[in-house]
């Protein structure tokens, strides 16, 4: 067993973890966080991602140990005293949720996405997004949707500047 401390969507945990359990299942099972899916166990759909330090991973490549000390960010996170982030308002009205189960890890992955490029093509939205798979194909809502968030996220950046 071993002492992590970690922040996840802004409050401190400290437990005693096994060495070998995944993040996405520290997220789940011991603080009972589920906004973060498990889609295929084996990285590739990318329902898990979250954010760890404000850059996307996949939490089922990260063991919880190796989270010690950073801070999570999941999509149950993100919302603020406003109300939705922009990135799930977005998705919400483009019709970007689709069935719903790949929603959290896409959101996060857009959220990551537009920190590193406010101004993205949809070029550049499908390949930041192509770690992240959705079962029902509906790809095109949700590139509508990440498109409509980037534009809504620069027009808030300046109003505020």
């Amino acid at each position: 067993m071993r002492r992590i401390r970690v922040t996840v969507d802004g409050r401190a945990h400290e437990h005693e973890v096994e060495p070998r359990l995944l993040l996405i299942h520290y997220l789940r099972e011991v603080l009972g966080i589920g906004g973060a899916h498990v889609g295929c166990d084996t990285s590739n759909c990318g329902a898990c991602t979250v954010l760890m330090d404000g850059e996307s991973v996949k939490s089922c490549t990260v063991l919880a140990v190796q989270a010690d000390g950073h801070e999570i960010t999941t999509v149950q996170g993100l919302a603020g005293d406003g109300g939705w982030h922009p990135v799930q308002k977005a998705f919400h009205e483009a019709h970007g949720l689709q069935c719903g189960y790949c929603t959290p890890g896409m959101i996060m992955a857009a959220v990551s996405l537009l920190r590193e490029n406010p101004d993205p093509s949809e070029q550049e939205i499908r390949e930041g997004l192509e770690g992240n798979l959705c079962r029902c194909t509906g790809y095109e809502n949700i590139v509508k949707a990440v498109q409509q968030a980037a534009r809504e996220m620069r027009g808030q950046a300046v109003a505020a500047s």
